[in-house]
C-alpha cells in the first residue's frame, strides 16, 4: 500500500505546473508557461495527496493532521479532545496584533505526552509482574522555561513525575518548582525525585542535601571521582545522609550525532575501575548505603531498539553488581534517548526510531528483571529521564513568506541577426524531446559556458548576455519537466531540482528558532498550514532573513533519506481596485520543535526571542493560557550593552546638526527621529508586507 501511495505521489508531482488550483479573482506568482508535451488527463489535487507528500500521519499523529478545507489541524489532547484550525488560530492571533514568526504551545499535548510515558510504563510493569514502580523525571535541560516546567510538574503530580537538574542553575529551578512533602519519611518512595545531574561544587552539593530538610528527595548522581569524597566531607559536616548515584560510562556504543555519548572516553560517569574506587571511599566512611542508584546515558535520539537492548543488559548487570559490592541500590535511571519520528518512517534513521513508546518500556522493564531475578537481588524503582520524546510535540512554529526568487525569466526572441551562439540556445530550446533530454542538457551547458566567454572577451554585450542565460534557463525547465516525469534520473542531471529550485524568504531566524538545523542537520517536518487541497507546484528551499549564508533550510524530511527542495504553493495576487495587486499570506509551520530550540537559540543579526502563546483547550474551544512576547529591538540592543536612550540623544544631535548645515530640513529629522523611536519599540522581525516576488 505504501509503495502504491509512492507512485501515486511521483505521478502526480511530475506535471506540477498544470493543475489549475487557482481561485477566482487570484494568479499564481511566477508560473511558467513551460509544460510536458503529452499530458492525457490532470486530476484534482486532494488532501490525501498533501498528506501523503508533507507525511503528516507519519510524523504527526496523533496530534496533527489535515482537514477538509485544506488547513492543518492539532488536536492537543490526541483522542480525547477537540481539533483546532491552525491556520484559523493563526489569523485570529493576527487580528490580536500578536505579529509573526509565533511559537504556538499546546499545554495540553505536555499533558498527554506524560499521560502515554506512564501509560506504558504501567502496562510493561503489568505484563511482567515487575515488583516495582516507575518515577519519571523531566530533564530540565530540554526546554527550562518557566511556563513549560510549571505545566508539567502540574501535569506529572498524579504520577509523582519529578524534574532532573543537570547544572546549577537548573537546581535553582527544581527546587522551587517542586513542591517538597510536608512528613517526609526516609524511605518515601512515592514522592518526586530531583535527581541532580551534571557537575557539581561544593554549593551544589549542600544546597541538594539541604533541599531533604525541605521534604524534597534530591539524588546526587557522581559524574566524577572527586564528588564522591566532597559529598562524604559535606554530609558528615551538615549531619545529613545523602543519596547517592553514580552514572556509568556503558561500552554500548550510541548511534547518530550523540553516539559519542558512550565509552570510555565520554564526557561524563564514572569507568568500571572509577566506580570501584567511589565504592571502597564510600565503604571506608562507613557511606556505602549511600549508594542508592545507578544512572546511564547513551545518548539523545536513539533510533534503533537493538542499541538499547544492548546498553539494558549492560546496565543490568552494573546494577546488580553494585548490588552484590554492598551497594544499597533501590533505582536504576536509564536516563534520555527516547527517540521522536521526525520524518514519520518508523526506521533507524537518525531523524526516525524503529520502535514505539510500548517497545522501548518493554525492553527496559524485561532487561532489568532478568538480570535481577537471576541474581536474586530486589528489582530496582525505574527512573528515566525522556525529554525529547515530553517536549517536542508541544510546539510548533509558525512563520510567514515574506519574498520568493524564482528562476523563471521569460522566454527571448531570438533574430537571425543576433549572435549564433544566441541562435544554437534557441535551436537546442526547440528541440528538447523526452528522447533527446539529456544530451541537450549537455548542449546548452556548454553553450552558456561560451556565451560567458565571449562576454569575458567583449563579443557579447550585457543584453546578449541576457538573453542566453534566460534562453538556458528556459531550456533547463524543459529538460526538468522531462525528469520528473523518468523513472530513473540520469546522475548528472540530479542536480537540476535543486538548481532551478525558488528561494522562498521566510520571517524568521533559523539561528533563534530552529539552531539544530543549522548547527547538526537535525531535521524537522515543514509543510505550508494551508491551502493543501491545491498541489504545490513549485520547488523550494526556505531562507530566513538574517544576512547570514548559512541561514537556510535546504534539507527536509522525506521517506527514505533526506530531499533538498521542499513542494511549496506559489503565491497568491489579489486585485484591488484602485490599488496594486496584493500578495496572499503563505504561513509555514515548523513542528515538533519543543525540545532544545528555545534555549539554544541566539541572537545573530539581533533577532531576538519571538512571540510565544500558550494555547490550552476548553470546552468552548480554546484559551490563551499565556502570551510571551517577543522581544523589541530596544531590548535586544540592551543584551549588547547598547543604551537605547544614549541611542537616541545621539541621532538627535546628528539631526541637529544636519540642520544646521543645510543638509536636512526640520520634517526630514522629524520623520527620521519618530521613525527611530517607534522602531526601538518594535518586534525585532519583520512586520507583514503585501508580499514580494521577483524572478
Amino acid at each position: 500500500m505504501e509503495g502504491q501511495s509512492i507512485e501515486l505521489e511521483l505521478n502526480i508531482m511530475a506535471m506540477p505546473e498544470l493543475t489549475d488550483s487557482t481561485e477566482p479573482g487570484q494568479t499564481a506568482v511566477g508560473e511558467t508557461d513551460a509544460a510536458p508535451q503529452a499530458i492525457a488527463e490532470v486530476r484534482r489535487w486532494t488532501i490525501d495527496d498533501s498528506e501523503n507528500l508533507y507525511r503528516i500521519t507519519g510524523w504527526g499523529e496523533p496530534y496533527f493532521s489535515i482537514n477538509a478545507a485544506g488547513h492543518v489541524t492539532v488536536s492537543p489532547q490526541a483522542d480525547h479532545g477537540g481539533a483546532l484550525d491552525l491556520y484559523e488560530l493563526v489569523k485570529g492571533l493576527r487580528q490580536r496584533n500578536i505579529g509573526l514568526p509565533l511559537l504556538l504551545r499546546f499545554s495540553d499535548i505536555l499533558a498527554d505526552r506524560i499521560n502515554r510515558l506512564n501509560a506504558a510504563f504501567a502496562r510493561g510493569i503489568a505484563r511482567y509482574r515487575y515488583p516495582n514502580t516507575y518515577r519519571g523525571v523531566y530533564p530540565i535541560k530540554c526546554n527550562q522555561h518557566r511556563h513549560i516546567v510549571e505545566s508539567l510538574v502540574r501535569y506529572g503530580t498524579p504520577y509523582n513525575f519529578g524534574l532532573e537538574a543537570g547544572s546549577k542553575p537548573e537546581l535553582m529551578i527544581a527546587l522551587a518548582m517542586l513542591q517538597p512533602q510536608e512528613n517526609p519519611e526516609p524511605d518515601q518512595q512515592n514522592q518526586p525525585l530531583l535527581i541532580c545531574n551534571g557537575y557539581k561544587d561544593r554549593e551544589y552539593i549542600e544546597t541538594a542535601l539541604l533541599a531533604r530538610r525541605l521534604g524534597h528527595r534530591p539524588i546526587i548522581v557522581v559524574e566524577q571521582v572527586a564528588e564522591v569524597a566532597l559529598a562524604i566531607e559535606i554530609s558528615r559536616n551538615l549531619g545529613i545522609k545523602p543519596i547517592l548515584g553514580v552514572r556509568a560510562k556503558l561500552s554500548t556504543q550510541g548511534m547518530g550525532r550523540w553516539g559519542i555519548s558512550t565509552g570510555d572516553r565520554a564526557k561524563f560517569g564514572l569507568t568500571i575501575p572509577e566506580m570501584l574506587t567511589a565504592i571502597g571511599q564510600l565503604r571506608q566512611a562507613d557511606m556505602l548505603d549511600s549508594l542508592q542508584l545507578l544512572h546511564f546515558h547513551i545518548g539523545s535520539q536513539i533510533s534503533s531498539i537493538s542499541v538499547i537492548k544492548e546498553a539494558m543488559t549492560e546496565a543490568s548487570q552494573i546494577f546488580v553488581q553494585l548490588a552484590k559490592l554492598g551497594g544499597n541500590m533501590r533505582y536504576l535511571d536509564v536516563g534520555g534517548g527516547l527517540g521522536v519520528d521526525y520524518d514519520g518512517s518508523k526506521t533507524n534513521f537518525y531523524a526516525s526510531k524503529n520502535y514505539n513508546i510500548q517497545n522501548y518500556v518493554n525492553d527496559v522493564i524485561s532487561a532489568v528483571q532478568d538480570a535481577c531475578v537471576a541474581a536474586e537481588i530486589p528489582c530496582p524503582v525505574l527512573i528515566s529521564e525522556s525529554g525529547r520524546a515530553i517536549a517536542s510535540h508541544q510546539s510548533v512554529l509558525i512563520f510567514d513568506i515574506v519574498a520568493t526568487n524564482d528562476i523563471n525569466p521569460p522566454l527571448p526572441k531570438v533574430k537571425a541577426k543576433d549572435h549564433a551562439i544566441l541562435r544554437n540556445l534557441m535551436e537546442t530550446w526547440e528541440t528538447i524531446t523526452v528522447d533527446n533530454y539529456q544530451e541537450a542538457y549537455h548542449d546548452v551547458e556548454q553553450f552558456k559556458t561560451e556565451a560567458i566567454s565571449l562576454f569575458n572577451f567583449g563579443y557579447l554585450g550585457l543584453k546578449e548576455r541576457a538573453k542566453a542565460e534566460e534562453i538556458y534557463w528556459a531550456c533547463c525547465r524543459k529538460i526538468l519537466q522531462i525528469c520528473r516525469q523518468q523513472e530513473y534520473v540520469p546522475d548528472d542531471l540530479e542536480n537540476l531540482e535543486v538548481n532551478l529550485a525558488s528561494i522562498y524568504y521566510a520571517n524568521m531566524s533559523v539561528f533563534q528558532s530552529a539552531p539544530d538545523s543549522w548547527a547538526i542537520d537535525q531535521l524537522f517536518p515543514i509543510m505550508p498550514i494551508h491551502r493543501l487541497d491545491e498541489e504545490p507546484t513549485q520547488r523550494g528551499i526556505l531562507a530566513d532573513i538574517t544576512c547570514d549564508s548559512d541561514g537556510k533550510i535546504d534539507r527536509f524530511i522525506d521517506l527514505r533519506d533526506v530531499k533538498s527542495v521542499l513542494e511549496l504553493h506559489p503565491l497568491m495576487e489579489i486585485e484591488q481596485e484602485d490599488a496594486p495587486p496584493r500578495v496572499e499570506p503563505y504561513y509555514l509551520g515548523m513542528f515538533l520543535v519543543g525540545a532544545y530550540q528555545e534555549i539554544m537559540g541566539n541572537l545573530h543579526n539581533l533577532f531576538g526571542d519571538i512571540n510565544v502563546v500558550h494555547i490550552q483547550m476548553n470546552p468552548k474551544g480554546y484559551q490563551i493560557e499565556h502570551l510571551v512576547r517577543g522581544d523589541t529591538i530596544a531590548e535586544v540592543l540592551g543584551y549588547v550593552q547598547y543604551d537605547p536612550e544614549d541611542l537616541l540623544e545621539n541621532m538627535r544631535r546628528y539631526c541637529e546638526q544636519a540642520m544646521e548645515d543645510k543638509r536636512m530640513s526640520l520634517e526630514e529629522s522629524q520623520l527620521l527621529l519618530e521613525n527611530y523611536e517607534r522602531s526601538l519599540l518594535q518586534y525585532t522581525y519583520l512586520k507583514p508586507t503585501s508580499g514580494i516576488h521577483t524572478s
